[in-house]
């Protein structure tokens, strides 16, 4: 029996799961991040979270320490305001790159035995200036769950994937599946705090979209390439006070000006090289990744296959694209 635990901590949040012989024996999270050290200056709120989770995942399948034969560390664990900072891997960045980029480190304020740290990926760009701080970009946890999807899913790049999160990224992906470049947005950022923190939190109710309206997706995607983002979000609240549409309708609406903001990037940014027939895939929160291949259908820029990631593929994507990398290394027999 090999056991593995795999840690993914991200801005807000800490996963930790237990792996038996490839298999999911125990997952546990916390709210604790990256957030936290920056905020307080210091590790001890991380370290401790860390730390609880991964006794309370332990506990779960009633398995010791001394059990563990590794452990593994991804995301935003290995920044500056982590546990461990890590140099991020030049693009372009495979298995191979981020096996020989791993470092393994112990800290006994979390766990007896050593954490193995998988590095981030940035895109290589020299003296950056205005002149082409566009193209500047880099990763931290979303490298892992590339390489899950790439192999759960058989695919064979060239290939663009497509991340919709509270920060959104797009990774180009090279006929030898490495990871040539990442945009990075704050799609997720720019909902929440539009609908929970501006005037439109009452024409929202301070709630997303539950279920996709076409229409109106379109609709608000279309407003925002036209007239802008900023006048398209002040038109929810004119359909709310003049109109009939609901709720959800308005939110749809509102989806579909951010997420439209997000294809103008994947088409212009110089980050990343997107080419019109290169394949899409989507994984990410249901109803961002639903929203997206609709936009993204409808765009007559994009002549490629697109794919979308089942709920049940992407729900352990950061351990699996972990143990992926660590047994690149030769960490896992």
């Amino acid at each position: 029996m090999t056991y593995i635990i795999t840690i993914d901590t991200g801005t807000t949040n800490t996963r930790v799961t237990l792996w038996l012989d490839g298999k999911v024996a125990a997952h546990q999270a916390c709210e604790v991040g990256v957030r936290d050290t920056a905020i307080t200056g210091n590790r001890e709120k991380l370290q401790k979270g860390v730390r609880d989770t991964i006794q309370k995942t332990l506990a779960t399948a009633k398995v010791d320490a001394e059990q563990i034969d590794l452990v593994i560390g991804s995301g935003m664990i290995s920044s500056n305001v982590g546990l461990f900072e890590l140099p991020h891997v030049p693009a372009p960045a495979g298995l191979q790159q981020l096996a020989r980029g791993m470092v393994s480190v112990t800290i006994p304020e979390v766990f007896t035995k050593p954490i193995w740290f998988v590095p981030g990926v940035k895109n290589v760009v020299e003296n950056i200036g205005l002149h082409n701080c566009e193209a500047m970009d880099m990763m931290r946890g979303e490298e892992v769950e590339v390489m899950s999807v790439i192999e759960q899913l058989a695919i064979t790049g060239p290939a663009m994937m497509v991340m919709p999160g509270s920060h959104s990224k797009f990774v180009c992906i090279d006929e030898k599946n490495r990871i040539t470049g990442c945009v990075t947005t704050l799609a997720g950022e720019l909902m929440y705090v539009i609908t929970h923190n501006t005037i439109l939190a009452q024409s929202l109710d301070a709630q997303f979209a539950h279920s996709i309206n076409e229409e109106m997706l379109l609709a608000g995607a279309q407003s925002a390439q036209t007239i802008g983002l900023g006048r398209t979000c002040f038109n929810v609240r004119t359909l709310d006070q003049f109109t009939i549409y609901e709720r959800n309708d308005r939110a749809n609406f509102l989806l579909g000006a951010i997420l439209g903001a997000d294809l103008l990037t994947l088409k212009n940014s110089t980050a990343i090289k997107m080419m019109p027939g290169t394949p899409v895939v989507i994984c990410g929160k249901p109803i961002m990744k639903e929203a997206l291949a609709i936009l993204i259908q409808n765009d007559d820029y994009f002549s490629g296959k697109i794919t979308v990631v089942a709920d049940e593929t992407q729900a352990h994507l950061a351990g699996q694209g972990a143990i992926l990398v660590a047994t690149a290394r030769g960490l896992v027999k």
